[in-house]
């Protein structure tokens, strides 16, 4: 039952210098999850520049917060949540407002070799982003968790859906935030989820953190992780920031079906699935070609 498997990080685990897309292929599809150590570090000098530019941006611009249902957004579209507590301000960042549009850094790392040879080797030859790239930024002395869910709750896809990699930018453990996977859950489907602090995550007293896995990494080791696959993140405790960033992948034919940040939004969205099909949402490719598909309108 997935939950309570023996698989140990290392059943995930495999390395940058040495690495078998083929293999890591096949323990992600059973797993649900894979760690490449090492990955992305050539990427970081620069893209951690810009995350940490783009975290002083955000703070920078407060005053000018509008409230969404979220939480707050800053022009330069951070999205802040309140912040614990005790803490020096009454907001903290959630999603930093830094992506494929805003880093050349972000963008060229979405394209490193070794990880679309993996990519590849899950999802066939023709690869497209799945939106401009994302950063989660916990900031320090409580910075958010993000309750155990499934990206499947909020962006359910018409086929298998993108393979996420998220990306330590730090050194993590559990301390910062470490990243927790179910290993085996993305088998389950797509569960009920509920409304939370940090928007859809299933239900904590159902889902406790004991029936996760944590990956303590560092610095530009990589979290490759199925869009039906439980994850989630605690709490910043460490007096410096912890982000990640992220890039998704998808097969060039697949698309959103199902949209959602909470019950209400989802609820509508799953009596519109038709609709979406009529939806153009063609993302950029980074491997192989797309070819038209007349059956779909476009």
């Amino acid at each position: 039952m997935a939950g309570s498997s023996t698989v140990t990080v290392r059943d995930l685990e495999f390395f940058a210098d040495k690495l078998d897309p083929a293999k890591a292929a096949a323990a992600y599809l059973e797993h649900g999850a894979i760690v490449i150590r090492g990955l992305l570090k050539r990427h970081l000098p620069q893209l951690v520049q810009d995350i940490e530019a783009s975290a002083a941006q955000a703070i920078s611009l407060l005053d000018q917060a509008k409230r969404i249902p979220e939480g707050w957004s800053t022009p330069d579209g951070t999205l802040f949540l309140p912040a614990p507590k005790g803490y020096k301000r009454d907001k903290q960042i959630m999603v930093l407002g830094v992506n494929y549009r805003t880093s050349g850094a972000f963008f060229q790392s979405a394209f490193e070799e070794r990880l679309l040879d993996v990519v590849e080797a899950i999802v066939g030859p023709d690869i497209e982003l799945f939106i401009d790239g994302q950063c989660l930024y916990k900031e320090p002395v409580g910075g958010h968790p993000k309750h155990l869910h499934q990206d499947a709750a909020y962006f359910e896809h018409r086929f298998e859906g993108p393979v996420g990699v998220l990306n330590y930018a730090v050194d993590t453990d559990l301390r910062n935030g470490a990243l927790h996977v179910v290993p085996g859950s993305h088998r389950m489907g797509v569960l009920k989820h509920v409304d939370t602090f940090s928007h859809l995550g299933l239900d904590p007293a159902e889902w406790t953190w004991d029936k996760a896995l944590p990956i303590i990494g560092q610095a530009g080791d990589a979290i490759f992780f199925h869009v039906k696959t439980i994850h989630g993140s605690r709490e910043n405790m460490s007096d410096k920031a912890r982000p990640v960033f992220i890039h998704r992948y998808r097969r060039a034919d697949d698309y959103v079906v199902v949209h959602a940040t909470s019950q209400e939004n989802r609820q509508v969205a799953e009596r519109r699935i038709e609709e979406a099909k009529k939806e153009n949402q063609r993302g950029l490719m980074v491997r192989g070609f797309r070819r038209l598909d007349t059956s779909r309108p476009e």
